[in-house]
């Protein structure tokens, strides 16, 4: 099916409610597996909607939400950069890692597990033993362009 890289529209409404902190809730990321069957991106509300097109337990550091594998984004920082509100998360590294993937999600595991956001790598993203890394919008300088979320 499709993945598209959008953040999610039931987040945006959840945000403005105030149920994520995103600076002291618990966000997780979850690998979606090559060709997954389902459609995930600004639709998806939560991480169980991913079923069984989440990546199954894969040999090395990946335990299907786990906080003790490496699962948790830890360093995310929020601020406002030329009138706009921006999340900066942090590039995530699963490492030693055999996988096969096609996107990722992330997710608030302190707020019942609700969707924040949808990735796609493009095409199938592979590791064989090896660090598997995801590297978010913005690198060491998110700024109100390239940021994850941004509020303007």
């Amino acid at each position: 099916m499709a993945i598209a890289t959008e953040m999610c529209n039931s987040f945006k409404t959840e945000l403005l409610k105030g149920e994520h902190n995103l600076e002291t809730d618990t966000l997780r990321i979850a690998l979606i597996k090559e060709s997954p069957t389902g459609s995930y991106g600004k639709g998806t509300t939560n991480y169980s909607d991913l079923g069984a097109d989440e990546l199954p337990d894969a040999t090395g550091n990946y335990t299907r939400d786990d906080a003790s594998n490496n699962l948790d984004i830890s360093g995310v920082n929020v601020s406002l950069v030329n009138d706009t509100a921006i999340v900066d998360f942090p590039d995530h590294v699963f490492s030693n890692l055999t996988v096969s993937s096609d996107g990722a999600l992330i997710y608030n595991a302190s707020v019942s597990n609700k969707a924040i956001a949808v990735f796609t790598f493009g095409t199938t993203v592979t590791s064989t033993s090896g660090d598997f890394t995801i590297v978010f919008p913005g690198g060491s300088s998110p700024d109100d362009t390239n940021a994850v979320v941004r509020i303007s």
